[in-house]
């Protein structure tokens, strides 16, 4: 009778934990969900806000307007602030972890397909077309993907002279195109910034400076008139301090002879 008992008592436990275990299954799914919709939403948030920016300050004065350009820039601006917005959550504790480092890698293999193959096959494509004696959409498409695997190959030789490849991580692994795209992108915003130094100061130089008028040429030709006769004066007056001191000592020299 007893083994009976503790057989279902056994069985009543096994049971419940069976259930807390698909309640908290189906509650780590429902978090998941929600924090992608938070994501998502989010994402599609800031492509809109990626998007107006670009038709009402960007190309604002500018009749020609290209959709891919407009949905390219969009996407980039909205993956760029998204990574920003994840940090932030992870510095203040919002969303779960999992969700957190499952939306930071697709964040980051999403950006570096956006810089490492969309955006420069895009711009050789772009550059192709605008020429003129090519017509011809295959041949255009050819020389853009010749294009792009030139840049394919120039930017994995950019990896060369620095301590990026390592045993642990493969060749075409995650951090290979992290490195590679963030010793490209402290490089450019080196030379930016060294730009914007000597420019800015340049450019905003005719704020600090002053309107002379006839008026002000007039008085630093008084000013400098009286000068040059203060100066005409005073060397008279050494030129005669001079003169009698030799004339004193030629008389001093008389007497003493």
């Amino acid at each position: 009778m007893t083994t009976g008992i503790s057989s279902y008592r056994l069985r009543f436990l096994s049971e419940g934990i069976v259930i807390v275990a698909r309640r908290g299954k189906c509650l780590v799914k429902m978090s998941f969900f929600a924090d992608c919709a938070v994501v998502f939403c989010s994402q599609f948030f800031f492509f809109g806000m990626g998007w107006m920016f670009f038709m009402r300050r960007l190309f604002r004065n500018y009749e020609v307007h290209h959709m891919a350009v407009q949905l390219v820039f969009s996407l980039t601006f909205s993956l760029s602030c998204t990574m920003f917005e994840l940090v932030i959550f992870e510095i203040l504790g919002i969303l779960e972890k999992s969700s957190r480092f499952f939306h930071w890698k697709l964040g980051l293999y999403s950006m570096l397909f956006t810089l490492i193959f969309l955006l420069p096959f895009y711009i050789a494509y772009f550059l192709v077309k605008t020429l003129r004696f090519i017509h011809q959409r295959r041949t255009v498409a050819l020389l853009a993907g010749t294009f792009w695997i030139a840049f394919l190959y120039m930017f994995w030789k950019i990896g060369n002279p620095f301590p990026i490849l390592s045993s642990k991580h493969g060749i075409f692994s995650i951090e290979q195109g992290i490195s590679r795209v963030g010793v490209i992108g402290v490089t450019m915003m080196a030379i930016l910034s060294g730009f914007g130094a000597v420019n800015c100061p340049y450019t905003y130089m005719t704020y600090f400076m002053r309107h002379v008028t006839d008026a002000d040429i007039q008085n630093l030709e008084r000013r400098q008139f009286q000068t040059m006769d203060i100066i005409l004066s005073k060397k008279k007056r050494i030129a005669l301090a001079k003169r009698e001191s030799q004339r004193f000592a030629a008389t001093t020299q008389q007497k003493t002879g």
